[in-house]
């Protein structure tokens, strides 16, 4: 049954004839038109409208109402009259003085206006009356632009970026920071691990066996299993002044303080063979396959090549001073160093004399690494009078930024995982900073040495580092993330707790 309410609208037949005539619709015969009983034949008119009337009249439609019936329509157009337009950062427009009052449908209108034909309009709505005394701002296109603060707590859940236009949004997820310990997992005592800030007493090789020079002996902690071995014992009239695994990690460089270097076959701790050739201690060494470099306080580097009869195939000279800092790039084609004048160096395989020098550091320079993630980048960082974490193009040979750090600086070491590198420190803070590069922002400060930490090797797996301090301790550190996931244990982390020692 239909609906007694409803009102039938004009029957098509009419309005195609309407249509076909408007010519003649002002002189029409009411008795043409098939209108229904309910509607006055002297409410019904015709009018011409102009286009600006029509747009009147499609806006302000709320206002017209058909004098014979009651409209329905097939949308639901809310009333803005309670919305707030706060919370969307839109400054409602103020009302004209001359009103006099507030027209919530007035309001509306005026928006519609202004989507429809853009801000050009230059009909300002008015202010509701709880933000009469807020300052007026410029109207806004976009009615759902969210204000900077919803925005930016909603960039982690929304899948979708934000308009190029909104300033201070940034396209790319935010990535919660990632948690590094404060605490070692593991201590392991060191006694008579000397505090000289020129000596190199630890490594870890690539078979995750940890080396320490304590006093006139070498000890071999094994990761996996913590078993302790002694390598050897120099005797009373000797010491340890450096240590350095090969890169197959089965045979470790000693250097002493007569100025020798021993190679030892750690697997079967056999010592294989005692190269001579500097004068005073040898405090630094670095590995290059086959290629064995030493550095020593009688300024001079040598190379060794261990396949040779020759003690040393190649002297490099420069230094002014104890040579304390040497590491070869990733691609063994470059050798840096680092002395205590406070010089750094870049050396190649051919030449022997530096091939770049860089003066910038105030202090000794024992801090180098070179970046696994980009050809030529070098870090280095200098001693209590400089503390600054300085790099380096080697490749345009170019100074690329500068860091103070507040401290000596004694090691950096890049890890090979992530864009991150960690630095020791010693006067006057004792830290261990994990850095982020290239904002070398501060993803972690580790503190627990009561001594200067000199001494810093990575693990294998290069997700753990390893310190050593003249307190007498070592201390383990999960500081980067592995390879695959960011939340891996290390399984050199998943090892037994506690503290204990190591000879």
């Amino acid at each position: 049954m239909e609906d007694p309410t409803v009102t039938p609208l004009v029957n098509q037949s009419s309005l195609r004839t309407l249509n076909a005539s408007s010519s003649s619709s002002s002189s029409m015969s009411s008795s043409q038109l098939n209108l229904p009983s309910t509607v006055s034949r002297s409410s019904l008119a015709l009018e011409t409208l102009t286009p600006s009337r029509q747009i009147d009249r499609m806006i302000n439609s709320n206002h017209y109402q058909s004098p014979s019936r009651t409209i329905y329509s097939d949308r639901f157009i809310p009333s803005r009259s309670g919305s707030n337009f706060a919370l969307f950062d839109i400054s409602p427009p103020a009302s004209s003085p001359a009103e006099g009052r507030e027209d919530h449908s007035s309001a509306y209108a005026t928006l519609l206006r202004t989507a429809l034909f853009g801000p050009e309009a230059g009909v300002v709505a008015p202010v509701t009356p709880e933000k009469r005394s807020l300052p007026m701002s410029p109207p806004s296109r976009n009615i759902f632009r969210y204000k900077t603060e919803t925005r930016r707590s909603m960039q982690s859940l929304s899948p979708f970026g934000f308009d190029d236009a909104v300033p201070g949004v940034s396209h790319s997820p935010v990535k919660t920071p990632r948690k590094v310990p404060r605490s070692p997992y593991k201590v392991l005592d060191a006694p008579a691990l000397q505090d000289d800030f020129y000596l190199n007493l630890v490594d870890w090789s690539s078979h995750n066996v940890l080396a320490v020079g304590l006093g006139n002996c070498v000890y071999l902690w094994n990761a996996c299993s913590s078993k302790v071995t002694k390598l050897c014992d120099l005797g009373i009239d000797d010491s340890v002044c450096s240590v350095g695994w090969a890169q197959r990690g089965t045979h470790l460089a000693v250097g002493t303080s007569n100025g020798k270097v021993q190679i030892w076959d750690a697997s079967r701790c056999r010592k294989v063979r005692t190269m001579e050739g500097h004068r005073l201690r040898v405090g630094a060494l670095a590995w290059s396959s086959s290629m064995l470099s030493s550095g020593s306080r009688d300024k001079s580097i040598l190379l060794r090549d261990i396949r040779a009869q020759e003690d040393s195939v190649s002297k490099l000279s420069g230094h002014k001073s104890e040579v304390c800092g040497l590491k070869w790039s990733y691609d063994n084609r470059e050798l840096a160093s680092g002395g205590n004048d406070n010089r750094l160096f870049v050396w190649n395989q051919h030449s022997t004399q530096p091939v770049l020098k860089y003066c910038e550091h105030t202090a000794a320079v024992k801090a180098i690494a070179w970046s696994p993630h980009l050809h030529g980048l070098l870090a280095s960082g200098g001693g209590t009078a400089d503390r600054c974490i300085r790099f380096w193009n080697t490749t345009t040979n170019s100074h690329l930024s500068c860091m103070d750090t507040g401290s000596q600086v004694c090691n950096l070491v890049w890890s090979k995982n992530v864009n991150e590198l960690v630095s020791t420190h010693g006067y006057s803070q004792n830290q261990i900073i994990v850095w982020r590069y290239p904002t070398m922002s501060k993803l972690a400060t580790l503190t627990g040495h009561s001594y200067r930490v000199l001494y810093l090797a990575i693990s294998p797996d290069g997700q753990t580092i390893v310190t050593g301090a003249g307190d007498e301790t070592l201390r383990f550190w999960n500081v980067f993330p592995s390879p695959k996931s960011q939340n891996t244990e290390s399984e050199i982390g998943a090892s037994s707790l506690g503290r204990t020692v190591i000879r």
